[in-house]
């Protein structure tokens, strides 16, 4: 029992420290919490203009030949994981980042990444893609079994007939703790050390023969077990919102290559030449929404660069008031061959629907969808995946009346990249349907009927990607789509429905626009580079477009590093105010710029 007097003194100390730590570690959590509550995690965001929203649906399709009564019975399941999903999908995550969690039947489903996705998603993947090798894997085992060996030692040491297992474990211990108090990476460790290992495993192995009650040594795990999983998912949480910010923010030198450029259209009083070309209908019309220099930039050098005929070409950017008199100069100091281009102000265009549906430009929006699906055969199984669509903002629906003139615009995405001559887009026979866009098939209407009500009447409709868009703007006005569009969205306003205010403008989306969509061949356009790190590369070797869509942009050091080299092929160089602010953009000059 001697041996025991160190033991009250440390957990004296401990005992002190633990309020101490406990107020520093809410001093952080506080101005946390309310970052975290401010960004949100059911909401991503992309960039300032773009936001990426996370929607939870149900794979409709899988269950849609069953039974009636099966029917009911799925939708119990499903109505129960949605009350047991976002309400505590803190604990699904703690726990399936053990390993797994168990499905309602009781059986274990490895649901490690689909469930984080669920609560943080594109950062999974970004996390997954980033893993460091573990640097200090002996360090955590020795904490683990020296954790264990304090567990037994006080039931160990109340035993009179055991004083010199005490003593041993005592000594081991100490040993350890002098060990780790100068360890803190494997190399810190003596060489020796799996002979100290060895002799603290045989201990405890002795200690769990002649341990009798376990309550103690229980409480204490459950202790540990609890404090785990609280500290990761609370390291997981500030890393994603640290991801988030990451994204969201933009990078300094872009920002001072904005202002620069800002200061020198006055500086210079350039206002640029009028062109007869801007409302011509015979020439071939491209819209770029964006408030982005260089990614507009590398859309328009990329689609010259593979344009038989550039004389052919009016691109028109349309951006916000805060960057429109850079991107005006931008495109003043750099010509790309014999293309024209023309950047408008959306605040001064004073358009008739501008404040009544679009407070602020918005290039476009995109959705994280969570789908849970059950099979027929075992309905209590269910299973999570992730999808990612990228659609039309607010903003896309001012298209008619931003260009009253016009006839066809082929609309493309700021982070697209133009891979091959997009002229037989023009003579596309679309068969009277005002979009032509790429479908995608991973998220059908019938999934998102939850959010969409009754109102879509082919459940098997695929959804479809923004990015590259045919326009058809006859068609477009002959069928009042706009009002189509603001109809549906006030509607959904006046719905005091939860589910339909977290859709967000999707439901008024994909309702103005069915029936509505003429389906391009998918080699036109390939999605998924900001946030898929598996894309098969014959794909890309075939697509006309690939289009960045996700968090992950090219332009960020977030990047996926093996896709940046596309985007990069087509950036500028050599501009002197990039130059004054430092751009620096990873990846080699191929002198492929248009300039």
């Amino acid at each position: 029992m001697k041996g025991a007097a160190p033991v009250p003194h440390k957990r004296g100390w401990r005992g002190f420290c633990f309020p101490v730590l406990s107020l520093v570690l809410l001093s952080l959590l506080v101005p946390l919490f309310f970052l975290v509550n401010q960004s949100g995690y059911s909401v991503e965001t992309e960039s300032p203009a773009a936001v990426l929203k996370r929607l939870d649906v149900d794979e409709h399709t899988e269950v849609s030949n069953l039974s009636e009564e099966q029917r009911d019975q799925s939708r119990r399941v499903d109505d129960l994981m949605r009350r047991l999903g976002p309400s505590i999908s803190k604990k699904i995550n703690d726990k399936t980042m053990a390993g797994s969690i168990p499905d309602l039947s009781g059986a274990a489903v490895d649901e490690t990444e689909a469930s984080c996705q669920l609560e943080f998603g594109s950062y999974c993947l970004w996390r997954d893609e980033h893993k460091e090798q573990m640097q200090d894997s002996k360090v955590k085992q020795l904490k683990d079994k020296l954790f264990v060996a304090r567990a037994y030692y006080p039931s160990v040491a109340k035993l009179p007939a055991q004083d010199n297992l005490s003593r041993e474990m005592k000594m081991n211990i100490q040993e350890y703790e002098r060990m780790l108090s100068e360890a803190t990476t494997d190399s810190d460790i003596p060489v020796h050390v799996e002979e100290k290992m060895q002799k603290m495993a045989a201990v405890i192995s002795k200690a769990k023969e002649h341990v009798a009650c376990t309550s103690n040594v229980d409480k204490k795990f459950r202790q540990l077990l609890d404090l785990t999983e609280d500290e990761a998912h609370f390291h997981m949480k500030q890393s994603a919102f640290l991801y988030q910010l990451g994204v969201h923010t933009v990078p300094k030198s872009l920002h001072c290559l904005s202002m620069r450029l800002t200061v020198e259209y006055f500086r210079s009083h350039s206002a640029g030449e009028e062109d007869d070309k801007h409302e011509d209908p015979t020439y071939h019309h491209y819209v770029i929404f964006s408030n982005h220099i260089l990614a507009a930039s590398v859309v328009i050098n990329s689609t010259v660069m593979h344009s038989e005929d550039t004389a052919n070409l009016v691109f028109h950017v349309v951006t916000d008031g805060q960057n429109y008199f850079a991107m005006k100069f931008w495109f003043i100091r750099h010509k790309y061959k014999n293309a024209t281009v023309d950047v408008l102000n959306i605040d001064d265009l004073n358009l008739k629907h501008m404040e009544e549906s679009v407070s602020h430009l918005l290039v476009h929006e995109e959705f994280r969808v969570s789908i849970r699906s059950a099979s027929a055969e075992n309905l209590s199984a269910i299973q999570t995946r992730t999808e990612y669509i990228s659609v039309f903002g607010s903003t896309h629906f001012l298209l008619p009346e931003i260009f009253p003139n016009l006839k066809r615009v082929v609309v493309l995405g700021d982070d697209v990249v133009v891979k091959r001559d997009l002229s037989p887009l023009w003579s596309l026979d679309m068969e009277g349907m005002v979009n032509g866009a790429v479908e995608y098939c991973g998220v059908r209407h019938g999934q998102l009927r939850r959010y969409l009500g009754q109102s879509i009447l082919d459940s098997n409709s695929c959804a479809w990607m923004s990015g590259l868009n045919v326009i058809n703007l006859e068609r477009w006005r002959e069928s009042n789509l706009t009002e189509t569009y603001r109809r549906h969205l006030m509607q959904q306003q006046q719905n005091g429905d939860k589910e339909f205010k977290t859709a967000g403008t999707l439901p008024a989306y994909l309702l103005a626009f069915h029936n509505q969509i003429y389906a391009l061949d998918n080699s036109w356009a390939l999605s998924g580079l900001g946030y898929n790190y598996r894309v098969d590369t014959e794909l890309i070797k075939k697509a006309a477009v690939l289009h960045y869509n996700g968090n992950m942009k090219p332009w960020l050091d977030l990047g996926i590093k093996q896709y940046r080299g596309y985007w990069l092929e087509f950036l500028t160089r050599e501009d002197q105010f990039m130059d004054d602010c430092y751009v620096r953009l990873d990846g080699k000059s191929s002198g492929s710029d248009a300039t």
